[in-house]
């Protein structure tokens, strides 16, 4: 038997600080061991190492299919506005209880790195909700902090946020959409900030759990029946990834330690802005007289008095003397025009 561990022990390289680790699955491993009779025999281990190599290849394509999970044909848009928003209603909430996750450590809550994670996170927060409620800009920063520990993605603030940023997908759109080239509102921004010093110091906001994604309730993108949902705040629906890759075990990864803002193409962010702009609806052609765009259930005539004005000019509305503008009433005054011409003669000599 000691000579069986001897074997074993050759068949190990040293690591440092005299531990030991098994030799690369790449190496012809076999060992020779004795049977009960004692014979020999050898015993090849490549079947084993060959395993493990395709479990690591599995485990990785894994975590491809998990971060591209929102691209291509995942992206696309099965439904946009109110039939949307109808149809996400009825998606049903994913099963079993919301999972806690634990604080964020590891981060610095001061120095060059941790400058640059918070203007990360500041800016995530605010591209992306700024017009959200408090809870909605919390869980939005949630899901930058679920992703940063996730294996599937980045393991820095900024590597999350700028994922994919100069390539043909980014994972923010505020990234690559031009976006960024807008002078932010400074109330606004700096609501966005405290909700990032807030998560960036350990604070959690537990009702979006180990959510991974979120998209605004009046699109519906094909990816949302791929996750798990969540909860809806605001504008935004949160869903996490289903099975094991979205429970808290799976969020495991330390922070890198580095942050850094990737060299961004501002002409092709300019281009971006512009036809994005372009694409925006039209101004409502203005109509004289109207303050507001006709309705479709305005029944009034553009010039009736009960319609709509516009009470900026400076004329106002007036109902027209009867005497002078009705024909019926002209009509009526040719009938008794001698009574009606007495009766103006008497009038006129009383006034005199």
């Amino acid at each position: 038997m000691r000579k069986l561990r001897d074997i074993l022990a050759s068949l190990h390289e040293s690591a440092d600080g005299g531990g030991r680790r098994p030799l690369m699955p790449s190496a012809v491993v076999g060992i020779l061991a004795a049977s009960a009779a004692g014979g020999i025999w050898l015993v090849d281990n490549r079947a084993e190492a060959a395993a493990e190599v395709e479990r690591a290849a599995k485990q990785q394509a894994e975590m491809v299919a998990l971060n591209t999970v929102n691209e291509g044909e995942g992206a696309l848009l099965v439904l946009q506005g109110e039939s949307a928003q109808a149809r996400n209603s009825r998606i049903p909430m994913a099963a079993g209880s919301l999972e806690r996750i634990s604080a964020v450590s590891g981060l610095p809550q001061s120095g060059q790195e941790y400058d640059t994670a918070l203007k990360c996170m500041t800016q995530a927060v605010y591209y992306e909700a700024a017009n959200e409620p408090t809870q909605g800009k919390r869980a939005v920063a949630q899901v930058i902090l679920n992703r940063m520990r996730h294996s599937a993605y980045p393991n820095s603030v900024c590597g999350v946020v700028y994922e994919g940023s100069n390539q043909r997908v980014c994972q923010f759109s505020f990234t690559c959409d031009g976006s960024l080239l807008r002078r932010p509102m400074a109330t606004k921004w700096q609501k966005s900030r405290e909700v990032a010093l807030a998560a960036l110091a350990g604070r959690t906001e537990q009702s979006v759990g180990t959510a991974t994604h979120y998209h605004a309730d009046y699109v519906l993108p094909r990816w949302a029946f791929k996750l798990g949902k969540l909860e809806k705040i605001g504008l935004h629906i949160f869903y996490r990834f289903k099975g094991n890759w979205g429970s808290s075990e799976a969020f495991n990864r330390r922070w890198s330690g580095r942050e850094t803002i990737p060299a961004l193409d501002f002409e092709r962010l300019r281009r971006r802005l512009a036809a994005n702009v372009e694409m925006l609806p039209p101004e409502p052609e203005f109509v004289p007289g109207l303050t507001v765009v006709r309705d479709v259930t305005d029944r009034h005539a553009d010039h009736d008095v009960g319609g709509r004005i516009d009470t900026t000019k400076a004329w106002r509305p007036s109902i027209p003397d009867p005497v002078t503008a009705s024909s019926s009433y002209r009509a009526t005054l040719g009938n008794h025009g001698a009574d009606a011409s007495l009766e103006s003669g008497e009038m006129a000599e009383q006034q005199s």
